[in-house]
């Protein structure tokens, strides 16, 4: 018996071995825990034209960069996390970004059963899929001056430096890490009580931190 149980283990252990790229699985939709999804290293980032976000356009996941924060969209919820790898905080559907909401459907990477049809050149079409009251609560939300758009926030590249088992999972970790070389002061309301609150957490902020764009070990755009 004990013979049979080793060669079944040897047979099902290439269906079980980890692949070396992005993993969805079931998630946990509560904040600052795992929502089943595996990113391994630090996403290559492009810009999505016109646009102050940034995607993956290699990975299979709707993965962006907005605003000093990650987003990432998975089924029908929105998540953020400071890092690439979560842990994830879920996002309320009115606290969304508005340029995230705008960013075209072509540029998600595993779009959701529910965009099947849509232009894959214009938004997704929130207000149908989400319902009336959020339509109403945001009004107007796909109409917007282009001219106007802010600059993208810097890309955290010194998280490259982070992954597999020296990626950090702990959050006084990743706020003390980002706090020494990342400054960036955000302005979405729903980023700046997150990293308000991370900060109240785990450690009061140096004086004038955070208070400058473009300092630290971050890229240049």
């Amino acid at each position: 018996m004990r013979y049979l149980i080793i060669v079944l283990s040897m047979l099902l252990l290439p269906l079980t071995t980890a692949r070396a790229d992005v993993h969805v699985g079931v998630g946990i939709s509560v904040p600052g825990v795992s929502i089943g999804i595996n990113v391994p290293a630090y996403p290559r980032l492009a810009p999505v034209p016109g646009y102050p976000v940034y995607y993956d356009p290699q990975i299979d996941l709707n993965l962006f960069f907005y605003d000093g924060l990650y987003w990432v969209l998975t089924g029908d919820d929105w998540y953020m996390s400071d890092w690439y790898d979560g842990p994830w905080s879920l996002v309320e559907r009115v606290d969304v970004p508005l340029y995230l909401l705008r960013v075209p459907v072509r540029y998600y990477r595993r779009p959701p059963p529910y965009f099947h049809g849509w232009r894959d050149d214009r938004p997704p079409r929130w207000g149908d899929h989400w319902g009336r009251d959020w339509a109403e609560h945001q009004r107007g939300w796909d109409h917007w001056n282009r001219r106007a758009a802010p600059r993208p926030a810097p890309l955290p590249s010194y998280q490259r430096r982070y992954s597999g088992e020296g990626y950090p999972r702990a959050p006084e970790q990743q706020f003390s890490i980002r706090r020494g070389q990342y400054r960036y002061e955000p302005r979405e309301p729903i980023a700046r009580e997150h990293f308000q609150m991370k900060g109240r957490e785990h450690g009061p902020q140096d004086k004038g931190q955070g208070r400058g764009h473009g300092h630290g070990d971050e890229d240049r755009h």
